[in-house]
């Protein structure tokens, strides 16, 4: 059964971090690109950031270029999700991605004062 489970999402003050984990489990996660999506409070689910199958290709929108960094182990079948200097418009939630075809179910990530 593939699972994708999401965690590490809070409340966070403006300008403050938050690293986001995926553990998945019930395919091959060596062989899958992965990407984070976000979906905010009435809006439409949107892309955030790509990684290759072994890590080395990252793509990012322009919207968190800078400020967040992707990466994965695949020892340990996990995506990561590195946020920096977020801003309440990163307010969302984060949905883990693999190949486009499985999903979790999001953590929540609110940026706040």
């Amino acid at each position: 059964q593939v699972q994708l489970v999401e965690s590490g999402g809070g409340l966070v003050q403006p300008g403050g971090s938050l690293r986001l984990s995926c553990a998945t489990s019930g395919f091959t996660f060596s062989n899958y690109g992965m990407n984070w999506y976000r979906q905010a409070p009435g809006k439409e689910r949107e892309f955030v950031t790509a990684i290759s199958t072994g890590g080395t290709t990252t793509y990012y929108a322009d919207s968190v270029k800078g400020r967040f960094t992707i990466s994965r182990d695949n020892a340990k079948n996990t995506l990561y999700l590195q946020m920096n200097t977020l801003k309440p418009e990163d307010t969302a939630v984060y949905y883990c991605n693999a190949g486009s075809l499985y999903w979790g179910k999001g953590t929540l990530v609110t940026v706040s004062s």
